[in-house]
């Protein structure tokens, strides 16, 4: 699969690549004609950082923010962001005046926790979100719904890639978007044309990465 990457740079900073791979995938809410490549830009300092500068354009200057909740294995972007955010005169609120860099547990059945030690980084703090992708917003939904359970007031909502625009009310800003990518779609399951034709799939995939079927 790796022979057929295709290279997608940022129209904001060429610096950021988007790296996919054209096919047919599962994720586990829908099927996909391509596999959107995050692993350079979580993993690589110079594209994390980056990133970062691109997202921070959103929220410097004009919004509190007291801590980051990261999924999808976001927590180098998100320490940049944060360094970003704070470099650029964003104050927090918190009594400590920095950040907090947090993620939340995936327990039994899928639900998201934060842990007695975790919760006072979410109990009344500022939070932005960040995810790697957010093909159908449900990522993005479960994780509103459970920093708003422990008590966070959400500023926002940023995404490597995202096809959705509004999560619950939160706006997604995102650093690329299916116009980036050509004649980019996705199915419900039970509707992909490609499974209608018997194409096996190429890959089951995540946020984290790929598995050959």
């Amino acid at each position: 699969m790796e022979s057929r990457v295709i290279r997608i740079p940022s129209r904001v900073n060429n610096n950021v690549i988007l790296r996919v791979i054209p096919g047919h995938f599962a994720t586990t809410h829908s099927h996909i004609n391509y596999y959107v490549d995050m692993t350079f830009l979580k993993s690589r300092k110079s594209e994390s950082e980056n990133a970062a500068k691109i997202l921070a354009e959103n929220y410097k200057n004009n919004t509190y923010i007291d801590t980051i909740v990261c999924m999808d294995g976001c927590e180098i972007i998100g320490a940049y962001l944060a360094d970003e955010l704070t470099q650029n005169g964003i104050r927090s609120l918190n009594t400590h005046n920095t950040m907090y860099i947090a993620s939340p547990e995936i327990h039994t059945g899928g639900q998201l926790i934060f842990r007695d030690n975790m919760q006072a980084m979410i109990a009344n703090k500022h939070v932005l979100l960040v995810v790697a992708t957010a093909t159908t917003g449900i990522t993005v939904k479960r994780a509103v719904e459970c920093i708003r359970y422990y008590g966070g007031i959400m500023e926002g909502a940023v995404a490597l890639f995202s096809a959705t625009d509004e999560v619950d009310g939160i706006r997604i800003n995102s650093l690329f978007t299916p116009e980036d990518i050509p004649q980019y779609q996705t199915w419900h399951a039970t509707e992909c044309p490609m499974c209608a034709k018997k194409e096996k799939l190429d890959a089951i995939v995540n946020s984290y990465g790929y598995s050959r079927v």
